[in-house]
């Protein structure tokens, strides 16, 4: 039985030396704090174990002496080390970690102020039962406090990160039992030497899986994981918008690497989609990094363990990012395709409409045009000199009638088409309107009030201006009642100019068609005009980055606004 308490002597140095290394790279490869005090924990342990094996029996020596209490010093060291391992994840009180450290530095400095070391077989006395009652207790309270941190922090963990932590709470158990069998067990039994043996050997196997799982047995607790991957990448097949794609994968994501938030960001910078409780800037977070993904970027807040213990989650989360990118630049074309057809549909549609309406419009004018010219080519030696002017009036009035209809369709038609030029130029305001109104109003000058200050200056493309403000006027004196009141205003962003009459003003039902092309209220039929005006004038208005609005005015009457960015911005291309 001793021989097989010897085996596993060497096999757990062996095991514990392997824990020592292992702890040195994960904390050379960057793992921060935590790889830092793991690091040092199980180098002291391993130290302990090596030195321990080699060290003589006989302490007679002043140099073994010497080394017996820096063991036992490293010793006392090692649950302290382990414990600060555990803190690098969710730091404790400062008051408790400052008694955690006063206690454990003052059982060093009484391991030093030993008057001796009782042999195997020697009596203890009482100070060295205190000293030993005392190490045990340290041992057992940091030790205890440690594997219950790691077992509790482990909840909600990916299973890899999960599985590992639990391990080394285990293991940091083990050695509480360990060497509370040893301290307290039957002195001399072979038995119990071997079951020390065996906890110890057990505690060593737990640490090396807990810090460096063997790649099969990764594989093992990672199916879940894999599992989500799966999903998240089926799901990601299927989404035709970018709501979807943040919909499908943000909750395998989030339990890939035991997310508390994911934010999913598009190319622009844009919010595609949340995940979890998304902490707001007040929020402390350990652990926040951003995964650069194809037209996009993911930002995951996660545990503070999730550094150390789930690198190679967030590895599978970048793959997953990157299909997730991917998905994101198919949904954006599928979108802007979907877009272009709607358009098309929509373009298709309202050249249908505008043709039927033209030609329905044009047909009248064409219609007395050819009744008009047939008579006088047929008729004109048998009709009056009075009827033949009367006949070459109307005529000319339909041919007006036909040219401006076909200007303004033309019009319309570039203006759709974003064929018309803006070259906004300075220009005194009032001075212009004065112009338009004496043209627009001819002998109703005296019915236009114009409210506008004599220095007010304005940018804007004249041509566009003169078409809309005129159209505005016309429509007044047509449609309206006076007095007709022009006001102009300017403030850090916009231009405004109103245009208000006193008259019926328009129809509520009929305000939402108001700026449709070839729409006249019930009101207008029967007066000059063809239902372009407005439509005209409001697409000179977006042109020019501005709008047209119409509401009523107040008591009674109509009230169009002209509104214009008080700077013009072209846009590229």
């Amino acid at each position: 039985m001793r021989s097989i308490v010897e085996y596993l002597g060497y096999a757990t140095l062996a095991l514990l030396t392997a824990v020592a290394i292992v702890a040195l790279r994960e904390w050379r490869v960057g793992r921060g704090q935590a790889g830092l005090w793991a690091a040092l924990a199980f180098v002291a342990l391993a130290v302990v174990v090596d030195v321990a094996e080699v060290l003589p029996e006989d302490s007679s020596s002043d140099l073994v002496a010497v080394a017996e209490r820096f063991l036992i010093a490293t010793l006392v060291l090692f649950p302290y080390l382990l414990y600060r391992f555990t803190t690098a994840f969710n730091p404790p009180s400062r008051r408790l970690e400052q008694r955690l450290g006063v206690m454990t530095v003052v059982l060093v400095v009484w391991t030093f102020a030993l008057p001796s070391i009782p042999s195997d077989g020697e009596s203890q006395p009482a100070w060295f039962t205190a000293y030993v009652a005392a190490f045990v207790v340290h041992w057992t309270v940091l030790t205890v406090v440690s594997g219950l941190r790691l077992w509790r922090g482990a909840r909600g963990e990916p299973t890899v990160a999960r599985r590992r932590m639990q391990l080394l709470a285990l293991a940091v158990l083990a050695v509480t039992v360990g060497l509370f069998f040893s301290a307290f067990g039957p002195e001399d039994e072979a038995w119990a030497e071997l079951v020390v043996a065996i906890v110890i050997t057990v505690s060593a196997v737990s640490f090396l899986l807990g810090l460096a799982p063997p790649g099969v047995l990764r594989v093992l607790w990672r199916r879940p994981e894999q599992e989500r991957l799966q999903f998240g990448i089926a799901g990601l097949m299927g989404a035709t918008s970018q709501e979807e794609v943040a919909d499908q994968v943000l909750p395998s994501m989030a339990r890939i690497v035991g997310a508390r938030a994911l934010v999913l960001h598009g190319a622009d910078g844009q919010v595609v989609g949340t995940h979890g409780s998304v902490p707001d800037g007040r929020e402390q977070w350990n652990s926040t990094f951003t995964v650069a993904i194809p037209g996009g970027s993911l930002t995951v807040w996660t545990s503070p363990y999730a550094p150390y213990f789930g690198h190679e989650e967030r590895r599978l989360l970048e793959t997953l990012g990157a299909l997730t990118g991917l998905a994101l630049d198919r949904t954006r074309l599928f979108a802007q395709e979907r877009e272009a057809r709607v358009a098309l549909e929509r373009a298709d549609e309202l050249k249908s409409h505008f043709v039927a309406l033209a030609a329905h419009e044009l047909r009248a004018p064409v219609a007395t045009v050819h009744t008009t010219a047939e008579t006088l080519w047929r008729r004109d030696a048998q009709l009056s000199p009075t009827l033949v002017t009367q006949l070459h009036e109307h005529l000319f009035a339909q041919t007006e009638r036909l040219r401006l209809l076909v200007e303004q369709l033309l019009d319309l038609s570039r203006l759709e088409a974003e064929a018309v030029a803006i070259e906004p130029v300075p220009f005194v305001v009032r001075r212009r309107v004065e112009e338009l109104v004496t043209a627009a109003a001819g002998q109703r000058v005296e019915e236009v009030e114009i409210a506008i200050p004599e220095d007010l200056a304005a940018t804007a493309d004249l041509a566009a201006f003169d078409r809309v403000v005129s159209n505005l006027l016309q429509n007044a004196l047509r449609y309206g009642q006076p007095p007709i009141a022009v006001r102009a205003t300017q403030n850090d962003r916009h231009f405004r100019l109103t245009v208000e009459d006193r008259g019926p003003g328009v129809p509520a039902e009929f305000v939402p068609d108001l700026f449709e092309r070839f729409t006249r209220s019930p009101e207008a039929h029967g007066r000059p005009g063809t239902g372009l005006g407005l439509a005209i004038a409001r697409s000179y208005a977006h042109a020019h980055r501005g709008d047209l609005l119409y509401e009523p005015a107040d008591p009674r009457g109509a009230s169009f606004q002209l509104v214009l960015p008080r700077t013009f911005k072209r846009q590229p291309g």
